[in-house]
């Protein structure tokens, strides 16, 4: 089949060559083409099955048209929804996005940066590993606006993030626990120094503390990032044997410890919630098949996808020589589920 080229275009829409040109490369409304033949161009491009070539575009015009999403791990229910979200998200501005995963390994993330950054994409909407702000700081000197998702690092406020309140989900799920009576609350989470999860930490042990109950650290489990699900599994698994009549809920901080977590609560018949009340923040499939269904605090993600790309398009906007706009850290509000489990 013959490639379309912008001669065939302007051919069939019975305009010029140029025409065409300034419209491909959004520069029409800079040449002061009209809306009615702007929209006649693309039509016919569409009928016609054009596909510009984005590197060429790309020299011609500076910008790609794509976006590089970095996340910690794309099977991942919460991240698999979040990079569907950004990239429907990211058409509405008519922008396609790469996506790939760093698995939390910092050589692999920088890697990522550097193959993506040789791909020529226009910005970078990215979740951090521990010590990739200077990486970062890095590409925003180079004005390459970078948003972050789901993780933010504090000492570096000039880098916009998009995330939930952790402090504030975590505080609402403890609170929801301690007013259904129960105050033996065990908490399972991963070892990471990342501030999202330190947020989460602290407001288990702050609501804890706010009603005179003492936080036993033989009650919180913390699972290594490196584990395999055996080995993790076994973690989980020892700390609700070991604890027993001492634990009345059992909070996990992540989704999928949360499954690990139904699966050790099968592996020990123990029964949800006459035994063990269970609470997980992020939700998953899982939690409203399961029986009986698990209560959760579940992220807004489709607003924090929208929320991070409408971020990166105004940084696109500003000229390359001028600083970027001041950004806040967007912290969205999260949503306790009830459900069966509590």
């Amino acid at each position: 089949m013959k490639k379309v080229s912008i001669s065939d275009i302007a051919r069939k829409a019975g305009v010029s060559v140029s025409t065409v040109s300034f419209v491909m490369n959004d520069k029409a409304v800079k040449m002061r083409i009209s809306r009615e033949v702007i929209e006649k161009v693309e039509h016919v491009a569409r009928e016609m099955g054009y596909r510009p070539n984005q590197l060429a575009r790309g020299l011609r015009t500076g910008k790609t048209k794509t976006i590089g999403l970095i996340v910690e791990n794309i099977s991942n229910a919460f991240f698999a929804t979040l990079a569907k979200s950004i990239e429907d998200e990211a058409k509405k501005y008519d922008y396609k996005v790469v996506y790939c995963s760093t698995d939390n390994d910092e050589g692999k993330a920088r890697e990522l940066i550097n193959m993506l950054s040789q791909r020529q994409v226009d910005g970078y909407i990215i979740t951090p590993t521990l010590n990739l702000s200077e990486d970062i700081c890095r590409l925003q000197s180079e004005n390459k606006p970078v948003v972050l998702i789901d993780r933010y690092f504090p000492q570096h406020e000039e880098i916009p993030a998009v995330l939930v309140d952790n402090y504030e989900g975590v505080s609402r799920g403890m609170e929801y626990l301690i007013a259904k009576g129960y105050r033996k609350i065990a908490l399972v989470s991963i070892e990471t120094e990342m501030a999202h999860m330190k947020d989460r930490l602290r407001a288990y042990s702050d609501v804890l503390s706010r009603h005179g109950v003492e936080p036993q650290e033989r009650l919180v489990k913390i699972v290594p990032y490196s584990s395999d699900h055996e080995a993790a599994l076994k973690e989980v698994v020892e700390l609700l044997a070991s604890a027993g009549k001492d634990v009345d809920a059992v909070f996990f901080l992540t989704n999928y410890l949360g499954v690990l977590g139904i699966e050790a609560i099968k592996k020990l018949k123990i029964k949800v919630p006459t035994e063990l009340a269970v609470l997980c923040f992020d939700d998953n499939d899982i939690f409203r098949l399961y029986t009986p269904t698990i209560s959760v605090i579940r992220q807004p993600i489709e607003a924090i996808g929208q929320k991070a790309v409408s971020t990166l398009m105004e940084r696109l906007k500003q000229p390359g020589e001028e600083p970027f706009p001041p950004q806040a850290l967007i912290r969205l509000e999260a949503d306790l589920i009830k459900r069966e489990s509590i």
